[in-house]
């Protein structure tokens, strides 16, 4: 079962920039997919990127040249670097996990690893 915390959320003003991090705890964490998803208020919980074990890259469209997902298998960790940011990116942000297949899922039923979620706030 494999554990995963979020951190580096905060208050951001419009405009700038903050990296995410999301800590697995499971050896064969190379052979996942990871992915962040966000929910923001009043809103359901969607897809916001993704990196295979292959760490071929997918993005939401709204997201595409804003925010870069990376992960560092020796380190057992997932980045998502969002710049740019606008009020309309403020939400909690939820890393999860799933093993690997031929596809990147992109909906939530898909993962069944799941953190707790890191808010970020994008305010003047």
């Amino acid at each position: 079962q494999v554990q995963l915390v979020e951190s580096g959320g905060g208050l951001v003003q419009p405009g700038g920039s903050l990296k995410l991090s999301c800590a697995a705890s499971d050896d064969n964490f190379a052979s996942y997919t990871l992915t962040w998803f966000r929910r923001a208020p009043g809103k359901e919980r969607d897809f916001v990127a993704a990196v295979s074990w292959g760490k071929m890259t997918f993005y939401a469209e709204s997201v595409k040249g804003r925010f870069t997902i990376s992960r560092d298998n020796v380190k057992k960790m997932v980045y998502l670097q969002m710049a740019s940011l606008k009020p309309e990116h403020t939400a909690v942000y939820y890393c999860a996990a799933v093993r690997g297949g031929v596809n990147v899922p992109t909906d939530e039923q898909s993962y069944d690893h799941w953190g707790q979620g890191t808010q970020v706030t994008v305010s003047s």
